[in-house]
């Protein structure tokens, strides 16, 4: 393999494992904030045991995400310096200040939320926590405007002499319309996420009797949490689809595996491609329906994969612009499919929960408990693949391609043996990663508070691994 193949092998796979712990940290964050908030209002120890029970998963989560997130940063020096070389005054802007303000907002707080329980006062305690929950959401912002500016680079020029992109304009690049989209997109995929892991480890406790008053609450802001964070995921992720047919037409084609421009398109359910000829073998389609969810006119015109393909190559040069038309299709389905899953199984759980039978429909709790917790990792990660290999071949959006932007001097001998040293590493992590949170989940809450901060008697034996 070349060492462009390699290298986008190594990133892929740090970012998905990594994804695998933003979207819960973000989510949980809130949640636990929320729980040490009616702690604080109503008085009921049984929320502030909750609360200390769901900071472990929240904390694991944290540390994982940290370190993993941290291998990245490096990559873009090592493996990617010629992308660096040309993007590194408008990328690295938003990533610093998410570095500098947002990461050390949200470690600084969880530090005084770990151990400040008797040293600050009950409501700069309760402040400490809602504060990690603002940070590692501000932190998300950061990380997003600077993705997005790959999507659809603004607030930039040129420089002729350097051949470098430089920024000349800092608010069109944290106000882009793509940033501005995919963020709330994220936060309700990251709130659906940890409600749907609270639901399924209240699900295991509730099948055996452990704890269940508590675990009914856990599951009940769980739900209220889930269900609209799903419905949320949906209408922002159609209104992002709106704004990728206009920015990124090739990328909506791949997607449909669309290959003539259509007025009006369907929308494909099923389809068996034949890549090499550029058309489909078999296609179980819903007439009008891209066109809708595309320009929410019945009517509206779509580009095909190969018409864009002529276009292009009359923009850029000549080139292949084509995608892996077969990924993004199928990633593109996993996404949508598996979030919207989401939406009819928290319906159903709210309404069990109205009618007072959470705890006693266990063929609903072991569907959440087998299925539910899986659906929106599956979501996200599916989300980000299609994301950032249906751009393909561009790595900034017609500026910069992929094979441009590897390090020229790294072979790939290197990259293969870092790429196994990370997957291995990687692979210890996740079983680490696994064991804890399999087993504080399985444990539950402690039957009483210790003495001294309770919160930190709770986490103590974590942070102490």
């Amino acid at each position: 393999m070349r060492t462009v193949d390699l290298a986008r092998w190594q990133f892929g796979i740090t970012t998905v494992y990594h994804f695998l712990f933003v979207p819960l940290t973000i989510g949980l964050a809130f949640f636990v904030a929320i729980l040490q908030t009616l702690a604080h209002r109503t008085g009921n120890d049984v929320y502030r045991r909750m609360t200390a029970f769901w900071g472990k998963l929240f904390l694991i989560n944290f540390a994982l995400g940290v370190v993993t997130g941290i291998v990245q940063e490096f990559q873009f020096g090592m493996n990617w310096s010629d992308y660096s070389r040309f993007v590194g005054d408008i990328f690295g802007a938003p990533l610093a200040v998410e570095g500098l303000l947002a990461f050390f907002l949200e470690s600084t707080f969880l530090g005084l939320w770990i151990f400040g329980r008797d040293r600050l006062p009950d409501r700069l305690h309760l402040l400490s926590i809602w504060m990690v929950a603002i940070g590692t959401t501000t932190s998300a912002y950061f990380i997003l405007a600077a993705n997005s500016w790959m999507q659809h680079p603004v607030g930039y020029t040129v420089n002729p002499v350097t051949g470098r992109a430089e920024m000349h304009d800092f608010l069109a690049v944290l106000t882009n319309i793509t940033a501005l989209a995919a963020f709330p997109h994220t936060i309700f995929g990251s709130w659906l996420g940890a409600g749907m892991l609270v639901l399924g480890v209240s699900a295991w406790h509730l099948l055996r009797g452990n704890e269940v008053d508590l675990f009914r609450r856990s599951a009940r802001i769980a739900l209220v949490l889930a269900f609209p964070a799903a419905v949320g995921a949906a209408l922002t992720g159609h209104f992002q689809a709106q704004i990728m047919s206009k920015q990124q037409p090739m990328k909506m084609a791949a997607a449909e595996a669309l290959w003539k421009t259509e007025k009006p398109a369907a929308f494909s359910l099923f389809a068996v491609g034949d890549i090499r000829n550029g058309r489909n073998r078999f296609n179980l389609a819903i007439p009008r329906a891209l066109s809708y969810l595309s320009t929410d006119s019945l009517d509206g015109e779509v580009k095909g994969v190969n018409d864009l393909q002529s276009q292009y190559e009359k923009t850029y040069g000549p080139g292949n612009y084509r995608p892996h038309v077969g990924l993004a299709y199928w990633s593109f389905r996993v996404m949508i499919g598996a979030g919207l899953l989401c939406i009819p199984l928290t319906g159903f759980g709210l309404l069990l929960l109205r009618r007072r039978r959470l705890e006693e429909s266990r063929r609903f709790l072991k569907v959440i408990l087998v299925v539910g917790m899986a659906l929106p990792l599956l979501s996200n990660v599916a989300g980000w693949v299609f994301t950032e290999m249906a751009r393909q071949p561009w790595v900034v959006f017609g500026l910069l391609r992929v094979e441009d932007a590897v390090s020229p001097s790294v072979s790939a001998a290197w990259v293969a043996t870092t790429l196994a040293g990370f997957t291995l590493l990687y692979g210890v992590l996740a079983v680490v990663e696994g064991w804890l949170m399999l087993r504080y989940a399985k444990a539950g809450p402690a039957p009483e508070p210790e003495p001294g901060s309770y919160v930190e008697s709770q986490l103590a034996p974590i942070l102490a691994y």
